[in-house]
């Protein structure tokens, strides 16, 4: 009510109401695992629409953990434009399966446990628990008090916010969103999960979509080219695949055919790699050489789209209208035709009445041209004179 009244008073007396920052600094924007860097208008990105799209059947993150993968990924995917959507595709067995890295760390943990609890071995630095900031010298301890304390608290938190309806339970999930994160982080580093190891959860932390499909063979491969068809359709400018199977060479050519960008990671893509723009192994993901070599990647692109533009493209309606004019140009030529036709035949008419003409005063014309003189027999003046004479006689 107060908030309210002072809103008006300020209305009243024509206080304009100003942004909680100085209007010199940076507008805040969210910073949690889902947040987006602030976009800039002078970036060297372009602005393709960028679709990231992860076969986890194929593809899981073994030699890299799943969020720092997940968000070196996207990290990847911005350095070619703007990341639009972010999809994962796995059947069940790939989330309960534990690979051979995590198996020989979580047996090390346990030897270190029990060797702690003997007092045989002693840690350097205690345990600090990052949620409360209590310190314990076991790690043991350290589990039971998070399993004990802050997971208890973590089910209460989200029991009321079930029970919660309306404006309540938007205010309420805004007040809690700073602990969820701090003991997201925490737990993903004590607790360990009953199957698996955290896959998914971790995956959806950096922002992914994970879809769980079924266990028929085939079933991820068929949900995710039907997923990257439609985002086609929708109108995405580049795509990323992770994945090595050689079964989306078909998606990747139809990619092409639509003057789109394919960009392809992983570490046995023989045959997506020559359909694909650009190719980067897991390794290069990892410790960030591909998103360094996505720049100059882009800069040829730029080159690509330049020279596309420059050079010549079919285009069917000027076709049509050149075909339009050939036939408008024949149906002239075959009018011109039929006069020339017309014309030839008038003077082969009047060719033959001037022969009719001349063949019958031919022979007269012989006969006055056998008594005249040549040329240069010109006649004498007596000659003249004579005629003369003789004319006047």
């Amino acid at each position: 009510m107060v908030r309210l009244l002072n809103l008006t008073k300020n209305l009243q007396y024509g206080k304009a109401q100003r942004p909680p920052w100085p209007a010199s600094s940076v507008r805040p924007y969210y910073t949690g695992p889902f947040a987006t860097e602030p976009q800039n208008e002078n970036t060297s990105r372009s602005n393709r629409n960028v679709a990231i799209f992860w076969d986890l059947d194929n593809k899981p993150p073994n030699s890299v953990p799943p969020y720092d993968a997940a968000l070196r990924l996207r990290s990847v995917g911005r350095a070619f434009g703007f990341v639009i959507q972010m999809v994962a595709y796995a059947n069940r067995h790939a989330f309960s399966f534990v690979p051979p890295r995590v198996r020989i760390e979580r047996q090390q943990r346990k030897t270190l446990d029990i060797l702690e609890a003997r007092g045989l071995i002693q840690p350097e630095e205690p345990y600090i628990c990052e949620v409360c900031g209590h310190k314990f010298k076991t790690h043991i301890k350290f589990q039971k008090h998070f399993r004990q304390l802050h997971e208890r608290e973590q089910l209460k938190r989200l029991r009321r916010l079930d029970s919660l309806k309306g404006k309540k339970k938007d205010a309420f999930r805004a007040k809690i969103v700073p602990k969820q994160e701090k003991y997201r982080v925490v737990a993903n580093q004590v607790l360990v999960p009953k199957v698996g190891y955290g896959l998914a959860g971790e995956i959806k932390r950096a922002g992914f979509w994970v879809i769980t499909v079924s266990d028929k063979p085939q079933a991820a491969d068929i949900a995710l080219k039907k997923h990257m068809m439609d985002c086609m359709d929708k109108g995405i400018d580049c795509l990323c695949l992770v994945s090595d199977d050689t079964d989306f060479v078909e998606v990747l050519k139809v990619a092409r055919a639509r003057s789109l960008r394919t960009v392809v990671v992983g570490d046995n893509a023989g045959g997506l790699k020559r359909f694909a723009d650009a190719y980067f192994s897991w390794r290069e993901v990892a410790n960030g050489q591909a998103r360094s070599e996505a720049v100059s990647t882009l800069g040829l692109w730029k080159d690509d789209d330049v020279l596309r533009q420059v050079e010549w493209s079919y285009r069917p309606k000027r076709s049509r209208d050149c075909k339009e004019e050939e036939k408008d140009d024949a149906d002239s030529d075959g009018d011109d035709d039929f006069k020339a036709e017309e014309l030839k035949a008038d003077d082969d008419d009047l060719e033959a009445a001037l022969d009719d003409l001349i063949g019958s005063n031919a022979t007269e014309n012989l006969e006055n041209r056998r008594k005249a003189k040549p040329w240069w027999k010109l006649p004498s003046d007596s000659e003249d004179s004579c005629s003369s004479s003789s004319a006047t006689s």
